[in-house]
């Protein structure tokens, strides 16, 4: 069972320049992505408390080097302030078992149909998404309370040297199902670090 945890955090957006202004004068909102390789299914994606890896991710999908279904043409990096609620929080072994189960109870549904599941490639994380949005349709069915977020860390690159456990762009990220958990945005500072291109021309 997953406990109500009240405790706010921050996390980090990577957007457009354009976007990011208008999140910040409350003309716009973050919508959720729903593609069927986002690794938490559909959501409000940011990085916590890792404002360096938010602006390094603008970057490369600015540069089109990142698998991103929108356009940034200059990269920017908004802060938000961020409660998190009904958590499925995958660094504690009450919500891993979780995710397990539904990965069991997928996995049965689709032999009993006779379709293969989709698989994990690379950045194509079909599999994990699939997984986690059976969850969702699961808890539905059975009248179960809807999670107002996820969070989990992420082993992304390589080893930082020879037998290591740790990899150099190694991150915690957070799915945000309920926009009413994302208290309100600000501009990170200091501005010149998180925003370089705030002022400035990016060169791609």
């Amino acid at each position: 069972m997953t406990y109500h945890q009240p405790f706010q955090i921050i996390g980090f957006h990577s957007c457009d320049r354009d976007l990011g202004l208008r999140l910040l004068n409350g003309s716009d909102e973050l919508r959720p992505s729903n593609n069927p390789w986002d690794w938490l299914g559909p959501g409000i994606y940011f990085w916590e408390q890792n404002p360096y890896r938010a602006l390094s991710y603008a970057e490369e999908a600015a540069r089109k080097k990142q698998k991103f279904a929108g356009k940034i043409e200059v990269p920017f990096v908004v802060g938000a302030i961020i409660e998190l609620g009904r958590c499925l929080n995958l660094i504690e072994p009450n919500s891993i078992e979780i995710v397990k189960m539904a990965h069991a109870e997928l996995l049965a549904t689709s032999q009993n149909s006779n379709e293969k599941l989709p698989v994990n490639d690379g950045p194509n994380r079909a599999l994990d998404c699939a997984v986690i949005k059976f969850m969702h349709e699961f808890n539905k069915d059975q009248n179960l309370p809807p999670y107002d977020t996820i969070r989990s860390p992420f082993h992304e690159g390589g080893p930082i040297y020879t037998g290591a456990n740790f990899t150099d762009r190694l991150h915690i990220e957070l799915c945000i199902l309920n926009s009413q958990c994302i208290k309100g945005y600000f501009l990170p500072r200091p501005i010149q670090l998180f925003n370089p291109y705030l002022r400035q021309q990016f060169r791609a």
